[in-house]
């Protein structure tokens, strides 16, 4: 059975924890040592109150649910102690010599980067844009103005240039667009749009090329314990780890 190290635990955390799966949960590390602790005592595993101690586990695959910038901090140093990495703060990687970085140091120690799906479907056939022309693709996200933390009385355009430019006014809020840049090969225009009518997030994907065009609407129910993250979103991370240990793979 696969060995999970797991970097966070928050949300997300407590829901791979609780649902399990092919896999096993060996060992814990989060910045708050009581967090950690919470998740041992649903998963079994081990709590570290040191990263050093952590990352020598015995562990296959380290899984981020921490933060963009525990991603910064971190992902190299998992890698190089050979272990491969599940990243679901993507929006880290829109730092494109960070990426490389991250990359060059995958490759000289052996090891694989993984990006869930997140918070969205159709990921998998986005990869065609690094094989056959992308014309258009365009992120259409609205939320409700209070997640954002401003005031609207009427639904508005308030962002709308490309991905990488997005995460500099709204850095919480770039995951999906940034995941859409990496599979496609090319970086993802997006519009943000705040609606007051709205209590879930919509995200919109717009792909045209020479394939042909589709259109994906997904509206994310929050996570039960915290609406700030998509349970989707949580729920990408546990597929992806279910699927290491199936011979039969779809949609890779």
């Amino acid at each position: 059975m696969m060995r999970i190290g797991l970097l966070g635990c928050g949300n997300i955390g407590h829901i791979i924890a609780q649902h399990g799966g092919s896999f096993e949960i060996s060992a814990v590390y989060d910045l708050v040592f009581e967090r950690a602790k919470e998740i041992a005592q649903i998963s079994g595993a081990h709590a570290y109150e040191d990263f050093e101690s952590f990352i020598a586990a015995d562990v296959d695959i380290v899984v981020e649910a921490a933060s963009v910038s525990a991603v910064k901090i971190y992902a190299g140093l998992v890698l190089s102690h050979h272990k491969d990495l599940v990243i679901m703060s993507v929006g880290a990687l829109s730092d494109p010599v960070f990426r490389d970085e991250i990359r060059t140091t995958a490759v000289r120690f052996g090891q694989k980067i993984h990006i869930p799906s997140g918070a969205i479907f159709g990921l998998d056939n986005l990869k065609i844009g690094k094989i056959s022309e992308i014309n258009r693709l365009l992120l259409r996200t609205t939320k409700s103005p209070a997640s954002l933390g401003i005031t609207a009385d009427t639904r508005r355009l308030i962002f709308s240039g490309k991905a990488n430019e997005c995460i500099k006014a709204f850095p919480k809020n770039v995951n999906v667009s940034v995941a859409m840049s990496l599979a496609a090969g090319r970086d993802t225009d997006v519009e943000l749009w705040v609606d007051p009518s709205v209590d879930r997030n919509v995200h919109e994907l717009f792909i045209d090329g020479s394939f042909g065009e589709t259109y994906i609407k997904v509206t994310n129910i929050p996570s039960p314990d915290n609406p700030a993250t998509s349970y989707l979103a949580a729920l990408s991370i546990l597929s992806l780890l279910n699927n290491f240990s199936d011979p039969i793979i779809v949609g890779t």
